[in-house]
């Protein structure tokens, strides 16, 4: 069994959490059994030791990476510190998060919120991205991206609107800008939670979107054969 840590930099809003879980319960269900998972709340100053699991999942957050928290620089030095000695996984604010820990650079994007069901070219086939897709549809919600990607790390997923979607690095290092654990019910209720901030017009889009089917499941397969594809501790 996989020994998986969760480093929780976030939480839904406390009624969607009631009915949809929190992200460490999201992720534990796109992974589905076979995985032992513990939480880890950095916002609180819990830290994994890397070396004791087989890799470590960095969930989404509200919070951008270049805010001054220092839970955040505190999170910065210890994917800096992690990277080579688990497998690490970033998701929305956890691949900012790499991205920038790593050497790259995040931004508020011009391009605005990113919502809805998004499509992403495969870049880079990845050996545990089996079966292999040449696009895949996931749910999205953002405002910040990587503007520049770390030196020797790989764009695996890509799209107009997002560049830097899904980044790679060694065989050690993935991370996603889009939320493979979101369901499309959850995500359409933070979208519509949001109208007034994103627009009406862009939740509208972004909730016929969500209707249509999604690669929620592939990516979830994708990320849990690069787990198993860790070396056993």
């Amino acid at each position: 069994m996989s020994r998986v840590a969760i480093l929780k930099t976030g939480a839904p809003p406390p009624a969607l959490a009631e009915t949809h879980g929190d992200y460490p319960a999201m992720f534990r269900t796109l992974l589905g059994d076979g995985h032992a998972v513990e939480v880890f709340d950095v916002q609180a100053g819990e830290w994994p030791d890397p070396a004791a699991f087989d890799a470590a999942i960095v969930t989404g957050s509200s919070a951008g990476v270049y805010e001054p928290d220092p839970w955040i620089a505190d999170l910065l030095d210890w994917i800096r510190q992690a990277k080579g000695r688990t497998g690490l996984i970033g998701v929305c604010f956890g691949h900012q998060a790499m991205a920038q820990a790593l050497g790259g650079r995040v931004e508020k994007s011009d391009r605005g919120w990113g919502v809805g069901l998004h499509r992403y070219d495969v870049r880079s086939v990845e050996r545990w991205m089996t079966p292999p897709a040449d696009a895949v549809a996931i749910p999205a919600s953002h405002q910040d991206q990587v503007v520049e990607p770390p030196a020797g790390a790989r764009v695996i997923l890509a799209s107009a609107f997002t560049p830097y979607a899904g980044l790679a690095w060694d065989d050690d290092a993935i991370s996603l800008q889009a939320h493979p654990e979101f369901t499309p019910a959850y995500a359409a209720a933070l979208t519509g939670g949001r109208r007034e901030r994103i627009g009406p017009a862009l939740v509208d889009e972004a909730l016929d979107s969500l209707a249509g089917p999604d690669d929620r499941r592939q990516v979830g397969e994708w990320l849990r054969r690069f787990i198993a594809s860790r070396p056993a501790r």
